[in-house]
């Protein structure tokens, strides 16, 4: 059974959202995450100290700076204003599913872990995760 879980977002940023997972975790077997956009990412990163979202947010800016950069005037796709094309490279090269093994009910997630939207766009969204979880065999 798909469980579908949203996520509201304010901007470009990481967005954790492992609470709204833990209670469709059950069983033994391996929970699937998938984000269905195309201009956003899925990252399981560390929740413990905010300064790492801030950096993880800073690098990916650097690396794909929005269209009305002059490093980036070899876009074509820019009628969705700057933002748009540099949110579809970052999810290309970002994971847009996970997955994530659970045990007798719990995620089995680090110490240190959790599971973040990794919002690229400049204006809010609703982003829409689907979830699966996969029994053990």
């Amino acid at each position: 059974m798909a469980h579908h879980v949203t996520i509201e977002t304010r901007g470009p940023g990481l967005y954790e959202f492992t609470n709204q997972l833990h209670p469709i975790a059950e069983g033994d077997g391996v929970m699937v995450v998938f984000v269905r956009h195309t201009s956003c990412s899925l990252l399981i990163q560390e929740s413990a100290d905010p300064d790492v979202q801030r950096d993880l947010q800073a690098y990916f800016e650097r690396l794909v700076p929005p269209a009305d950069d002059p490093s980036m005037s070899y876009l074509r796709h820019t009628m969705e204003g700057p933002d748009d094309m540099p949110a579809h490279i970052k999810a290309a090269v970002l994971p847009v599913s996970l997955s994530i093994p659970v045990e007798n009910g719990r995620l089995l997630l680090g110490t240190w872990q959790g599971v973040y939207l990794f919002e690229h766009r400049r204006r809010p969204h609703r982003r829409q995760c689907v979830v699966q979880m996969l029994p053990a065999d």
